[in-house]
């Protein structure tokens, strides 16, 4: 069951979406396919509405994403001599996530709002819809459709993208069946499925794929082998010649193994500083895991931040899984 944690209504946001003509988009730093597909979705509407919108995101988009067009057009800055009306952040828990933009959204005079689907967000903007389901663009389907914009083609692909990849291709526990209502508008509005399956789950690079067999090859398991633990090293990302944007989905293959009740990878982004993701079969909930370091996110899937020598922080963060199995 959905469960919203919000201020504002659907028609709420809808209205705001109508009185707006100047917007910025935002997303969370280190972008997936939900935060990328939401707010580039979001932009493709205003923009077909006749308004003056821009997505900016404070990372560079990962390559991945590129077979949409729309990828190209995010900016990693604010465009200069615009004087924006509406700010709107999507599928970003806190402000902090938003990186380098996390002071301008925090100051803005204007209308803000704030479109999510983490359990853990914060409601930091006037107007906040945040509802717990599989993605954020299962919410801005709703939001698009019910302030009367139009879905073409190009605004189904980018949707469909977040829907797909933060689902885990509809495998996720909270996927519902307003999820796949929400699918089968998408396809209707002539949102690719095939493309888009092919593009996050087969397509990959050799770099990519022996950077996986060497990570999965030195998986480590703990707690009866409930919990099973992958690191992504800086060395082996220099060693295969990929970055860490390349990693995404990695964490979901040890939960396929028998047992396995938590899964974790530490991906090292500077030298004794690991970015983690944290994935449940649903015995854990990893939202709490997450929470015990200053992160968040989800019951079944979550992050946060640690710092320290490699072998600490597996410790720590078995520890913390450890006391909530």
């Amino acid at each position: 069951m959905q469960k919203k944690i919000t201020n504002s209504s659907i028609a709420e946001i809808c209205e705001q979406l109508k009185l707006a003509e100047k917007i910025a988009v935002f997303c969370h730093t280190r972008p997936d396919g939900d935060a990328l597909g939401a707010g580039t979705a979001l932009t493709a509407v205003l923009n077909n509405a006749g308004k003056f919108a821009v997505m900016c995101c404070d990372d560079a988009i990962p390559e991945k994403y590129s077979f949409l067009n729309r990828m190209s057009e995010v900016k990693n800055k604010l465009p200069d001599g615009i004087e924006f009306d509406t700010f709107i952040c999507v599928d970003c828990a806190d402000l902090n996530r938003m990186g380098s933009f996390s002071n301008a959204f925090a100051q803005f005079k204007g209308r803000r709002i704030n479109i999510d689907h983490h359990i853990s967000n914060k409601n930091f903007a006037e107007y906040n819809y945040v509802s717990e389901c599989p993605a954020t663009c299962e919410i801005l389907t709703k939001i698009i459709t019910g302030a009367g914009f139009k879905i073409n083609k190009e605004v189904a692909d980018l949707l469909m993208l977040g829907l797909i990849t933060d689902s885990g291709n509809f495998t996720h526990n909270d996927v519902t069946d307003k999820t796949f209502e929400t699918a089968a508008l998408l396809r209707k509005c002539g949102a690719d499925v095939n493309k888009i399956n092919y593009q996050m789950f087969s397509r990959q690079t050799k770099q990519r794929s022996l950077l996986f067999g060497n990570v999965i090859d030195n998986m480590r398991f703990a707690l009866d082998d409930k919990l099973a633990v992958i690191v992504v090293s800086l060395d082996l990302i220099g060693k295969f010649s990929a970055d860490g944007s390349v990693t995404e989905g990695f964490v979901d293959y040890p939960l396929t193994i028998d047992g396995v009740e938590v899964s974790v990878s530490l991906l090292e982004v500077k030298k004794r500083q690991y970015k983690i993701s944290l994935r449940s079969n649903g015995t854990v909930n990893v939202n709490a895991v997450a929470a015990t370091f200053g992160g968040g996110g989800h019951i079944l899937a979550s992050g946060c931040m640690l710092s320290g020598e490699l072998e600490e922080v597996i410790e720590k963060i078995t520890y913390a899984v450890y006391q909530n199995l």
